[in-house]
């Protein structure tokens, strides 16, 4: 028997929306999981300078605390972000104002707690309370609660965040507040003299000090504190400190605590080690810990689940045995408090940069583990946005880092049993704090791209889960958002749509304190300002969904055009591209020295989205494979091109290395093994999984952005030769950019336009549109259009027909024949070409393809072509198959 080719059959169509559809009541089964389409996000506020914690007031007003020293109020019933307050930190390193947190009786007292670094030359932080009245923060009112003496030379780790339980006790993270970066790869515990707050035996591991800690007090009314009952070690215990509830943490960012069992779940933000655990994986865990009762977690001798660090000796450069689990002893110099430790605990939850055996739903990559809250459903009875009960008894962790949130589910007695995605349809921008609001509802901050920044992405979010009828999804399509005054927009909520089928939405907009109505509205902004302009979808069921965007007026976006008589979809062996570019703007002078012109070929051509999406680097075409693993990678979490973030940008590193002998190598092992030193005191992340040869290309596109360049003159003639025979995927790219200089108080605006040039070949499944079914033949590797019938159709869109002569077709008679017809802009648009195809029995993809073509009519324009096919005389019978067009211009 012959062995036959595996041929998959799939359809060429695209499921509508309404397809995902589900009943306006929604699944009571607590073991189904609830339907992504019944979530909202709403952003509340946005652009927020580095946001920390925030606490949750009645009527659902929400005030967060920047690390800067802001206070900000978000005020629910009128929609606005007021300041309320800015106190005077130190927010060097790590520090500043990083905690807030509503006394348990609020209501009746108005009491917040703030967690700082006082500002001025005293290294300390402090824990006090002040009332919060009438949406005013009365600063007189400041009572000091808790002092803690801290050091500020050395980076980082300063944790600060606070919760209370149900008791009425205060929880206060700290972390360990030593030199974390000049480790070699190993544990901070260099014991030399004169480098003691290198020690984190100093600091986490001993029980005489408050740092690398979460403590727990009883706040008094007038001030200073009790120590509850409890902790982990009895009030007046030599060489300890009463406060401590959990010791040996590093970072202990974020926290929090069952209300129903009393458990601690924290997470904890690990190292960057070249020691390796029993498994063999680098010990740079990030942990997430569950604290059933007072307990000492390890660092910094142990981590993950209990995986011993060996002892670096700092003087000798020697790697020793570690401690004992069950039995630590801190013999360290630097250590004021008991030598005997209690018994390590191990992590719940332990992961580092590369894909985890254990926990593989994490992902890989730089790391940031945060502990959010338990959901319980009896605690939100009648609350209208309440989640399902599917969540009821899990813990919600995320990642800074990493920007997902994970529900964690426990077996009967506690233990870990499994976790998964939540909201994993949204990703999320460094989110920050997460909290259940009394009506279900949560909210999140979310603190944005660059570290130490005021971030455009930085958020306040509110989402909510409709178990019954969904809210609508409010969409919001402005025609221009940029202009000059007065500037005329057009508005469309065209895009708005709701899952509950049937519903009919109506439209109300807000601008400039007028109301609106209808799908699509047009106003004019008469003065230069920026604009926010608010959207409500209602669907007649109670149910709301709002969005809002902003128009800037005052600044014109510039024009920028590149003007060709070349063909601007396709290039032909030895052809050129003649191009002048131009440039104007309605509020600069424009010189065109000033417009970054770049071209380059590029192997792939589908990489080219990614070019122009980042704004078109001049260097990136040569590049680009080393641009889009820096942009795939954990990169971007603490560099940028050229905004300064916790690590050097992309620029500074390029200005500093580009001419220096070695710089290539040396820059590939840093990416490679991580180090510290060269740009102050934060460590840089091992990537020890990334090849050397992808490293190499990283390096190399960084290095381009301080070479010079050479520069293209506004017109020319540009030679299409860089591709090689038989290649069909790489594309050449053209692109002209221009920023202006602002103007009004509106930022600069960029202008840009490109010609991008792909094969003449094009694969016939790559259509854009269709009604023909693929076949993909994995023995030869190729796939083709088949099954095609009388009235088939396959669309491309945009295409230049300037200069194209024919088009020729690999076919198969495979069926009854018929006609090709090339039309314009729609199935039953002008017929520009026909080719007859002739009727045949060949089947399977060995044989029976040749090539045929048709004339093209001189049309010289950009269209949408659709190519359909005819043969009315068969019914619905096959009529042939098409494996690549391609398109000729001579």
């Amino acid at each position: 028997m012959m062995n036959q080719p595996l041929i998959f059959f799939c359809l060429g169509v695209i499921l509508s929306a309404s397809l995902a559809s589900c009943n306006r009541t929604g699944s009571s089964d607590p073991t189904v999981k609830p339907d992504s389409s019944r979530y909202t996000r709403t952003v509340l506020a946005e652009g927020l300078d580095e946001p920390m914690e925030m606490v949750i007031l009645p009527g659902n007003d929400v005030l967060f605390v920047e690390r800067k020293g802001g206070v900000r109020l978000y005020k629910d019933a009128t929609k606005e972000l007021r300041a309320v307050a800015n106190l005077e930190v130190f927010s060097g390193i790590e520090d500043g104002l990083l905690g807030v947190v509503a006394d348990p009786d609020y209501e009746k007292n108005h009491w917040l707690y703030f967690y700082y670094a006082v500002g001025g030359e005293k290294a300390v932080s402090r824990l006090s309370r002040m009332e919060f009245r009438n949406d005013s923060l009365l600063r007189s009112t400041e009572t000091v609660i808790l002092e803690i003496p801290t050091q500020r030379i050395y980076c980082c780790h300063s944790a600060g965040y606070l919760k209370f339980d149900k008791h009425g006790n205060l929880y206060l993270s700290t972390g360990d507040n030593t030199n974390a970066e000049e480790t070699n790869g190993y544990t901070p515990v260099d014991e030399r003299p004169g480098r003691e707050l290198s020690d984190d035996q100093a600091t986490a591991s001993n029980t005489n000090d408050l740092r690398g800690k979460i403590l727990r007090i009883k706040p008094l009314p007038e001030g200073g504190y009790a120590i509850p009952e409890g902790n982990l070690f009895p009030k007046g215990t030599a060489g300890t400190r009463p406060e401590i509830y959990v010791m040996g943490a590093r970072n202990p960012y974020r926290f929090s605590i069952d209300a129903e069992t009393g458990y601690l779940y924290f997470g904890d933000v690990g190292p960057d080690t070249k020691l390796k655990a029993s498994d063999g994986e680098l010990m740079s865990f990030d942990e997430i810990n569950q604290v059933r009762e007072p307990g000492y977690y390890g660092w910094p001798y142990f981590l993950g689940n209990n995986e011993v660090f060996g002892k670096y000796d700092y003087a000798t450069g020697e790697l020793g045995p570690g401690k004992d689990p069950s039995k630590p002893m801190n013999e360290s110099p630097n250590n004021t408090g008991l030598k005997k430790l209690p018994p390590a605990r191990p992590a719940m939850i332990w992961y580092g940069k590369n894909n985890s055996t254990y926990f593989p739903l994490v992902g890989n990559g730089g790391a940031s583990a945060m502990a959010g809250p338990v959901y319980h459903s009896k605690h939100f009875k009648n609350a209208p946005y309440k989640l399902s009960q599917y969540y009821d008894g899990k813990l919600f962790i995320f990642e800074w880092i990493r920007g997902w949130i994970m529900a964690v589910s426990f077996d009967e007695e506690g233990n870990f049993k499994e976790m998964e995605p939540f909201l994993g349809h949204w990703k999320f921008d460094a989110p920050v704090d997460m909290q259940f609001a009394s009506d279900g509802a949560i909210y999140l901050l979310e603190y944005g791209t660059n570290w130490f920044s005021k971030n455009t992405n930085a958020r306040l979010v509110r989402i909510e889960y409709a178990e019954g009828n969904r809210k609508p999804v409010a969409s919001i399509v402005v025609d221009k958002q940029y202009g000059a005054a007065p500037l005329t927009v057009s508005l469309s909520a065209g895009g708005s749509m709701d899952h509950d089928d049937g519903d009919e939405l109506s439209f109300r907009w807000r601008m400039e304190d007028e109301d609106n109505h209808g799908e699509t509205v047009s106003h004019t902004f008469a003065k230069p300002g920026i604009y926010d302009v608010e959207l409500t979808v209602s669907d007649g069921h109670g149910g709301e969904g709002t969005t809002s965007t902003r128009v800037y007026v005052g600044n014109t976006p510039p024009d920028v055009h590149i003007r060709t008589s070349a063909n601007r979809s396709f290039y032909w062996d030895g052809g050129t591209l003649d191009y002048a570019v131009e440039a104007s703007d309605k509020e600069d002078n424009v010189s065109m020295d000033d417009v970054d012109l770049a071209f380059g070929y590029i192997p792939h051509g589908k990489d080219a989205a990614l070019v122009l999406s980042g704004g078109q680097d001049p260097n990136s075409l040569r590049y680009l494979k080393g641009q889009q693993l820096i942009a795939n990678l954990d990169c971007k979490s603490c560099h940028s091109i050229d905004k300064a973030s916790v690590g050097p940008t992309y620029q500074a590193v390029a200005a500093r290395y580009v001419d220096k002998p070695g710089a290539e190598a040396l820059l590939v092992n840093k990416i490679i093994d991580g180090g510290s030193g060269n740009w102050g005191e934060r460590a840089m992340s091992p990537h020890p999984e990334l090849a050397e040869g992808d490293a190499r290309e990283m390096v190399r596109y960084i290095l381009s952005l301080g070479a010079g360049r050479q520069k293209l003159p506004p017109r020319g003639v540009l030679q299409l030769d860089s591709h090689s025979e038989g290649d069909t995927d790489g594309a050449y790219l053209l692109s002209a950019r221009y920023t202006d200089q602002g103007a009004n108080g509106i930022q600069p605006l960029n202008g840009s336009d490109h010609i991008l040039l792909r094969n003449p070949q094009i694969q016939a499944e790559d259509f854009d549109a269709g009604n023909v079914r693929i076949a993909t033949v994995t023995t030869a590797f190729m796939s083709y259009v088949y099954g095609i019938q009388n009235g088939s159709y396959i669309s491309f869109r945009n295409i230049d027909l300037t200069h194209v002569r024919r088009v020729g077709y690999r076919v198969q008679a495979s069926g009854a024949g018929g006609t090709i017809e090339v039309r314009l802009d729609s199935i039953a648009g002008p017929v520009v070409s026909r080719l007859e195809i002739p009727a045949g029995n060949f089947s399977g993809a060995e044989e029976g393809w040749k090539e045929m073509m048709g004339l093209v009519d001189d049309i010289g324009d950009v269209h949408d072509l659709y190519f359909v096919f005819v043969n009315d005389e068969v019914g619905d019978k096959a009529l042939f198959s098409i494996d690549w067009l391609k398109f000729y211009n001579r």
